[in-house]
């Protein structure tokens, strides 16, 4: 059976959001001991040894420098490095919990934005799973008094910039995913070489693995994220962003044993019926309109 469009990118978008909890969750872990630069090139570089060949063989590696809307290309790449980095500055600081919460306003972002930069139309119900959403994870992670400090505006400018990634992704559906991949991985490979005189920590073994694999993890994501756009509206595929505090709540539990307090798995409920309740709705519009064409044609 042939997954609908819209559809698809939901299902993109979950297994993304898993794959960033996942990232971020090695993330914090390595940024304690490791400059932010230095985590952001290799990580980068190794995510570019397994994209080049793929581009090569597909031959789609000339193509790489033609740059369509190189404006748009260019300040997306810059959103990428400005994303990454306020993560990591903001995630050494703040509990991994308080960076969520901040990064879990971009669906609210995103659909603001879609209204403003795409002439999306957000009908009542896409607005009342993102207020859903939101209030769950408000009530999983409560805001601590850390909010007001320079580590948390800098989670919150991180969030900005995830929102802006994705309206331009929208606008620049008709790229080639692999070619936004390879632009962005290397903007970010480049920002942290820039660094590397500066401060560099001779990795363990174990670190080193594991900062590679942050690099094939998050481009893995990021494709998924990008794709997920294309194939729905912006506003559609943002409130399932909410589900990264699920993945966050499963992993804790299976590698750490972290209990979810009530107060958690009632937020992760919400997070859930926001979710489920867009599923339907665009699942239930998108046969509408099928319907719709369907008498249209055989009048």
């Amino acid at each position: 059976m042939k997954i609908k469009p819209h559809l698809a990118g939901i299902l993109l978008m979950l297994g993304g959001m898993f794959l960033f909890t996942l990232n971020d969750a090695i993330g914090k872990w390595l940024v304690a001991d490791y400059p932010v630069g230095q985590i952001l090139a290799v990580r980068s570089a190794a995510a570019l040894l397994i994209l080049l060949p793929y581009l090569w063989r597909q031959g789609l590696l000339a193509g790489l420098f033609r740059i369509e809307q190189p404006g748009l290309q260019a300040l997306r790449v810059t959103l990428v490095v400005a994303e990454v980095a306020l993560f990591y500055l903001a995630v050494r600081h703040l509990p991994l919990a308080d960076v969520f919460m901040f990064y879990l306003a971009s669906p609210i972002f995103v659909t603001l934005l879609s209204v403003v930069f795409l002439g999306e139309r957000v009908g009542l119900a896409r607005w009342v799973a993102v207020a859903v959403g939101f209030a769950g994870v408000v009530l999983i992670f409560p805001p601590s008094a850390a909010a007001l400090t320079l580590p948390a505006l800098m989670a919150l400018a991180g969030s900005f910039s995830l929102a802006l990634m994705m309206i331009l992704a929208r606008r620049l559906r008709a790229s080639n995913g692999f070619h936004l991949i390879t632009l962005q991985t290397s903007g970010v490979a480049l920002a942290g070489a820039v660094t590397l005189p500066l401060s560099w920590v001779s990795p363990s073994p174990l670190a080193f693995g594991l900062i590679c694999l942050l690099g094939v993890v998050a481009t893995t994501a990021h494709f998924m994220l990008n794709h997920a756009v294309k194939l729905a509206p912006a506003n559609v595929v943002a409130p399932f962003q909410y589900t990264a505090i699920v993945w966050a709540m499963a992993l804790g539990y299976l590698v750490w044993g972290d209990v979810p307090t009530p107060a958690a798995l009632g937020g992760a409920a919400l997070i859930v019926s926001a979710g489920l309740a867009i599923f339907f709705h665009e699942n239930r519009a998108q046969r509408q309109a099928e319907l719709s064409e369907k008498v249209v044609s055989e009048v």
